[in-house]
């Protein structure tokens, strides 16, 4: 998919303040306190990657079980584009993700990974919206970001909103034919609050966070 702005422009602050918002560490334990039998307690990290790494502002994530914290069932490398109007979010995986498990914990981890290491997730980017304080994102268009899985075919539908303090995320796993949800929650969104951030690791762009 060719990257190339629209004809209106979003103030690139915007960009930043996404970045700012997104870096930290995120749990769901208010929900999964309140709701044990749906829903188990996740953190979610979002790491800064050196600029160097992308020559743009990049992250590496981890989705973790809190009594796990070593074994991350989902890691990815991320990059983010000013498309115009929105702000595109390339997604990368990671070759030998094993390798790099709790990287989002350890930056001497975290700096082992190297642009060699990971390949691109091609139709599995995000299209971030500003909508007043929240920013709302959801996989690019076309139902071509394909996860094998439990013996079926699934594209991916991921709907995400994002505060300063909050992330709420709803993955689903729908099957290319019949177009049955797979996998996924069916309880509803997970509901993230910030623990800690990471926004001082934005070298670049830190005294805006």
């Amino acid at each position: 998919m060719t990257i190339a702005p629209s004809g209106s422009s979003t103030n690139a602050s915007d960009l930043l303040t996404l970045a700012c918002w997104m870096a930290g560490d995120f749990s769901n334990h208010k929900q999964s306190f309140a709701n044990p039998q749906l829903y188990a307690h996740i953190h979610i990290f979002f790491r800064p990657l050196p600029f160097d790494f992308f020559s743009a502002i990049g992250f590496y994530s981890e989705q973790v079980y809190d009594y796990d914290l070593w074994t991350p069932y989902r890691q990815g490398i991320h990059r983010l584009v000013d498309w115009g109007d929105r702000i595109y979010i390339e997604n990368y995986s990671l070759k030998d993700p094993v390798l790099y498990g709790g990287a989002a914990r350890e930056l001497n981890i975290l700096r082992t990974i190297t642009p060699d290491s990971i390949e691109r997730r091609y139709n599995c980017s995000m299209v971030f919206v500003r909508e007043g304080e929240m920013f709302r994102g959801s996989v690019e268009p076309g139902n071509q970001c394909l996860i094998p899985r439990n013996g079926h075919q699934t594209y991916l539908i991921s709907d995400v909103e994002v505060t300063e303090h909050t992330w709420t995320s709803l993955d689903k796993g729908m099957d290319v034919e019949t177009h049955e949800q797979i996998w996924g929650s069916k309880a509803g969104s997970l509901q993230f609050e910030k623990q800690e951030s990471f926004a001082d690791e934005l070298h670049a762009v830190s005294a805006l966070c």
